[in-house]
């Protein structure tokens, strides 16, 4: 019985080892020494930065000038605020407003691997930001992914703090939402839910409920009157482009300029940042 006991163990090592591993290297974000080290070897004068909300505690991390206008970058699910870190080292960018990049609750070092699936409670929490820094006008919002609602939601509660938007294969009509309930829901469950790297377990159950949640803001996007920038594109396998013709459908009270590439993918920040440093320098000028 006892060799039979080693047996399994020895068997199944291999596979516990396995699921450590994923739920330590699958985190999506850095360190706070990392996100040190990495201004330092860019030479930018960047911070960190912590508050606290009814939602959870917003970590976030931010570099440029405060008195100039701001630029808050929101990623999507799952990640952190490491998704747009390589902006906030931009040098045409720097010289023109303040960047900061947020880690959504949930995720990075925001309450990880908590999920917050309301929109309307993600957009409370990150408001303060916004609050701090009203008066750096123009406050553009950039949000990728998941983090493309999240700034719609902003824009919506909190018209009198946004002067413009770019969403970047950004996930905003319900109808496109894929058919995916049928391995989400159980995974959702607290019986099930363990299993998952902290991260997935967060982005699965915001993703989840995300197709309810855009449903409540179809009546809201008129309200929208900041100018809007959207960026797609159309071998994009997470996101269908027709998203960006949603938008431009929906948001009937202000300009949507649409920028679609047909060889690019979801993973703009990484692979055509350029799109979304132009949009912002656009945006800034207006």
């Amino acid at each position: 019985m006892r060799g039979k006991r080693l047996h399994i163990l020895f068997f199944a090592l291999p596979y516990f080892t396995i699921f450590i591993l994923m739920h330590s290297c699958m985190t999506f974000r850095m360190s706070h020494r990392e996100v040190d080290e990495y201004f330092k070897s860019k030479n930018v004068a960047g911070s960190q930065h912590h508050y606290k909300t009814d939602v959870c505690t917003i970590h976030y991390a931010q570099a440029g000038d405060e008195n100039k206008p701001l630029v808050l970058f929101v990623h999507g699910s799952p990640g952190s605020l490491s998704a747009f870190i390589d902006f906030l080292a931009d040098s045409v960018l720097l010289n023109k407003a303040l960047l900061i990049t947020t880690d959504r609750p949930g995720f990075g070092h925001s309450n990880f691997g908590i999920a917050e699936t309301s929109l309307e409670k993600q957009a409370a929490a990150l408001k303060p930001i916004l609050e701090k820094y009203k008066a750096n006008r123009p406050v553009i919002l950039v949000g990728h992914s998941l983090g493309g609602p999240v700034i719609a939601q902003l824009a919506m509660d909190y018209p009198e703090l946004v002067d413009g938007l770019v969403f970047v294969a950004a996930s905003i009509d319900p109808s496109l939402e894929p058919d995916e309930l049928w391995f989400r829901a159980p995974l959702a469950t607290p019986f099930l839910s363990w299993i998952l790297p902290r991260s997935f377990r967060a982005s699965n159950e915001e993703i989840y409920q995300l197709e309810p949640q855009l449903e409540n803001m179809l009546p809201r996007w008129k309200e929208i009157k900041c100018p809007v920038v959207f960026i797609q594109g159309k071998k994009d396998q997470f996101v269908p482009p027709e998203n960006a013709e949603f938008a431009k459908k929906m948001m009937v009270n202000t300009s949507v300029e649409i920028v679609m590439k047909e060889d690019m993918d979801h993973f703009v920040p990484w692979s055509d940042p350029e799109l979304i440093r132009n949009a912002i320098l656009n945006l800034l000028r207006d």
